[in-house]
């Protein structure tokens, strides 16, 4: 029976809010520690410990599973194909990330494709059963209706890239505006004259604020922006292919390309080399993501660093929040944290 227990204020079992009240932390950071994250200072795990020990707090982690509707497992939803996960490595950092955060707590991580309709409908089925605690999605078009799905069933989840400026939902991204200015003063710099754009897939806000800060770069020189420079591929290294043949028949006399991602720079330096181009003496050439294939590129591609473990490890502290703080969005004042970490150029042979 639960009298036999010890007692918090409310005169049943102690309960995390009483142990967080008299460590003086928020729920969140209380739930980190018992949980085992070693994402918490070692001042605020004796704090909460202690009071854990004064309050008699038990957190048996199969009652409290049951008892708050609890699965301890989270779900990692990529809204593409898996053909495009397996082939990107900004995926394969971002489960590194995630996964090296999760290492140290109880939960399980449960990897879900949903890049086609069908995979989108037995997800929303598997969802509704409430079978994981909480959602990470990654790579999010503007018009993908997963993250409204969410809302409805109020399950939490943290978004990877926001989807527009007025994102509703947790998330964490890098600075890709900062990004995409950088990378192009870094050409301009060089002495470059004409400098090309391959955008990502512009229904993703990421790829959208690249531009921007491409555009930006190009008015701070005093230089015109032309908008036919600008075309979009999709992340791919056939539509990096596609887009440097286009902008090559467009504007011949281009002596730089800032690409939206290493896949699509590997791409443009194939059309490039094909049609004569040396790197970087006719053309200098910059990525984004800093991935493998920018450092084994040859010439080693320049290119712009995000943080994407580091982003991984964000998400999975941002979803626990919102896991340990299950009142409804109404009652918490719409309060979202909107993450952005920094991006960096790191520069090589290629410009």
């Amino acid at each position: 029976m639960a009298g036999h227990g010890a007692r918090g204020r409310s005169g049943g079992r102690p309960t995390l809010e009483e142990v967080a009240a008299r460590a003086g932390v928020g729920r969140g950071t209380v739930s980190r520690v018992i949980n085992g994250s070693p994402r918490v200072s070692d001042a605020t795990r004796a704090a909460v410990e202690a009071a854990v020990a004064e309050l008699g707090y038990v957190p048996n982690t199969a009652a409290r599973a049951l008892a708050a509707n609890r699965t301890d497992a989270i779900a990692l939803v990529v809204p593409e194909p898996e053909t495009r996960f397996f082939a990107e490595p900004y995926f394969s950092d971002m489960l590194k990330g995630v996964g090296s955060a999760l290492s140290e707590t109880e939960m399980q991580l449960l990897l879900i494709f949903a890049g086609s309709d069908r995979e989108r409908q037995r997800l929303a089925q598997y969802l509704a059963a409430h079978r994981v605690d909480g959602v990470l999605l990654v790579s999010v078009h503007a018009d993908d209706p997963l993250p409204d799905l969410l809302a409805q069933l109020e399950i939490p989840a943290v978004i990877s890239g926001r989807r527009s400026a007025e994102e509703t939902l947790p998330s964490v991204d890098s600075d890709n505006f900062g990004g995409g200015r950088v990378a192009v003063e870094h050409l301009i710099d060089q002495g470059r004259r004409n400098v090309v754009h391959l955008a990502g897939r512009l229904d993703v806000y990421g790829a959208q604020r690249r531009v921007d800060g491409y555009r930006e770069a190009l008015r701070d020189a005093g230089r015109p922006v032309d908008e036919s420079l600008i075309v979009a591929g999709d992340f791919t290294e056939e539509g990096g292919r596609r887009a440097m043949t286009e902008l090559l028949a467009r504007c011949p006399a281009l002596d730089a390309v800032f690409a939206g991602s290493d896949v699509m720079a590997a791409g443009a330096r194939q059309v490039l080399r094909e049609a004569g181009r040396r790197i970087p003496d006719d053309v200098a050439l910059v990525g984004y993501d800093d991935s493998a294939i920018a450092r084994h590129m040859d010439p080693p591609l320049t290119s712009v660093r995000q943080p994407i473990e580091e982003m991984g490890r964000a998400m999975i502290d941002l979803l626990l929040d919102e896991i340990a703080d299950r009142r409804p969005a109404v009652s918490r004042g719409l309060e979202r944290r909107q993450l952005v970490l920094p991006s960096e150029l790191v520069r090589r042979a290629s410009s």
